[in-house]
């Protein structure tokens, strides 16, 4: 950084300066390198809890001066900070995809468990009940579900009504996995065993089944997860899912929906390179867990 003084070594961004348009009266914001903003790594700023319960205030990078402004990653129509936003609403999309895959877990596995090992008219019945979700169009089952969310209920009331609703969307696929895996099991030398043991069904399903293959569902959860993350960003894209205050990758890419968001403030898409950061790795952590469960497998 260049001063009074020569050139230093300072870290530091680049302030701001704003001009109006005489035209169209639009203020529009750009870099000012004649106004270096001095920060500093480690220092202190505005009070938070970290871990939701430890006072602290040492910020990993902070201005100087409180009052100055610093967006590294630019700010929103409204002079919020886009960087500091995404990694906040990281916490709510990431969140929904782990609950959500959670609840369809113990329903992927209890209903396709049964109709698996029971068979007969028990697994007619889940088996029409799946085909007749999936084939209802995703995104009109979507915003019906959505719609019948009162309009009265809070933030928090919300974010559990739509992990509840992707949950109890998402459970057919794996349902379907662990019905097959269990008619692939169920007549085994093991599970007989078992069964002349004096087992009861759900103990075998618990003891035996389900440890046989839970390195499938494992890696089958892994992969449902960056879907489950997706579907909370789409249905909060198109307004139908979460909404401000509520922070998540979804709700800040509303911010972009608009051709001038494009042409003058393209940083409003990092929650979407977010997005693609998240879903990449659940993938790879997938394949790489599917591939540590069956190393011969092709």
């Amino acid at each position: 950084m260049a001063d009074e003084n020569g050139w230093r070594f300072a870290p530091h961004v680049n302030g701001y300066s704003s001009s109006v348009d005489p035209v169209s009266f639009r203020r529009t914001f750009a870099p000012d390198p004649d106004k270096p903003v001095p920060v500093a790594f480690f220092g202190k700023g505005e009070p938070y809890l970290m871990f939701g319960f430890i006072p602290a205030d040492i910020h990993f990078i902070t201005p100087v001066n409180a009052r100055d402004p610093m967006y590294l990653f630019g700010a929103d129509r409204l002079g919020r900070d886009v960087l500091s936003r995404t990694i906040h609403g990281t916490r709510v999309s990431m969140s929904i995809g782990l609950i959500g895959v959670t609840v369809s877990l113990v329903l992927g596995i209890i209903l396709g468990g049964i109709s698996g090992f029971m068979g007969g008219t028990v697994d007619n019945l889940i088996q029409r009940s799946i085909e007749f979700l999936q084939s209802i169009p995703t995104i009109p089952l979507w915003m019906g579900s959505a719609a019948a969310i009162p309009q009265s209920w809070s933030a928090l009331q919300v974010y559990f009504a739509i992990t509840i609703i992707l949950s109890l969307i998402g459970w057919t696929g794996l349902a379907r996995e662990v019905r097959g895996k269990f008619m692939a099991l169920k007549h085994e030398d093991f599970v007989v065993a078992a069964r002349l043991d004096g087992l009861g069904e759900m103990a075998i399903i618990r003891k035996h089944l389900v440890p046989s293959f839970l390195s499938h569902i494992v890696a089958s959860v892994t992969l449902a997860i960056p879907a489950m993350i997706s579907a909370e960003t789409a249905l909060s894209f198109i307004g139908i899912g979460l909404k401000p205050p509520v922070v998540s990758w979804g709700v800040l890419l509303q911010e972009a929906q608009n051709i001038r968001s494009v042409a003058s403030a393209p940083w409003l898409f990092l929650p979407g390179a977010a997005i693609v950061v998240a879903v990449l790795s659940m993938n790879f952590l997938g394949d790489g867990l599917i591939d540590a469960a069956d190393p011969y497998g092709q």
